[in-house]
Parts: C-alpha cells; sequence; structure tokens
C-alpha cells in the first residue's frame, strides 16, 4: 500500500479567480459610469466657490448671479442643472449658493442608478 501524502493546497482555484476578475470589472465599469457625475458636482461646486468669493458678486442681484453661473457652467459644459434651480441666499453677510439635483444613470437593461446631490458653497 503505497502512502499517499496529503499535500495542502494553496492559493484560489481558477474559478474563484474567475469570479473574483468579473467581480471586479463590474466594479470598474459602474466607477467609470458613476465618476463623471461626481466629477461634474465638483465642479459646480468650484464654480459657486468662484462666485461666492467674486467682490462684484457680493451685492448683486439673483438674476446677475444666475447669469454669471450660466456663463461658467457653459464653459465646464455642465448641462445637468440649470441658472434657475439655483437658490441665492446671504448669511452672516457672505453670499450662499445652493442646488439639489438628481443624476439617473443607466447601469445595465432596465437598471439604473440614481445619484442625489446638495451642493452648496458653505459646505466646508
Amino acid at each position: 500500500m503505497m502512502k499517499i501524502m496529503a499535500n495542502k493546497q494553496r492559493g484560489v482555484s481558477f474559478s474563484g479567480f474567475l469570479m473574483v476578475v468579473v467581480v471586479l470589472i463590474f466594479a470598474a465599469v459602474g466607477g467609470m459610469k458613476i465618476l463623471p457625475a461626481y466629477i461634474q458636482n465638483n465642479e459646480i461646486k468650484g464654480i459657486f466657490d468662484t462666485i461666492a468669493r467674486d467682490p462684484e458678486m457680493q451685492d448683486a442681484q439673483a438674476k446677475d448671479i444666475r447669469e454669471s453661473f450660466a456663463k461658467r457652467a457653459m464653459m465646464n459644459n455642465i448641462t445637468v442643472v440649470s441658472p434657475a434651480d439655483i437658490e441665492v441666499n446671504k448669511a452672516g453677510g457672505r453670499l450662499v449658493l445652493r442646488i439639489s439635483y438628481a443624476v439617473k444613470i443607466p447601469l445595465v437593461g432596465n437598471a439604473s442608478l440614481l445619484l442625489e446631490f446638495n451642493t452648496s458653497n458653505s459646505s466646508r
């Protein structure tokens, strides 16, 4: 009778490796679809910060502030919001700009992801 040495196998099986790769691919594709929405939200926040720091805009009317946003948004190719959606307020002598919007991202088939953003220049 031959003695069979039981070797402990280490590592991952091929099927386990494929499952990990499939999960990573889905995560990467999902991330690539979601990332532009977050980049655009960051650009909107940057525009809000720029407008709020502009000394000429401190005493401007809401119409002028929205017009300034529209010009800057057009340069950055921001299409998910319109200037009419912006709330213009003053708090403690500072200009506060807020906007709430949602972005619907199609994932696969009829499955979509809804991202809701509440952006303000005072959220530091």
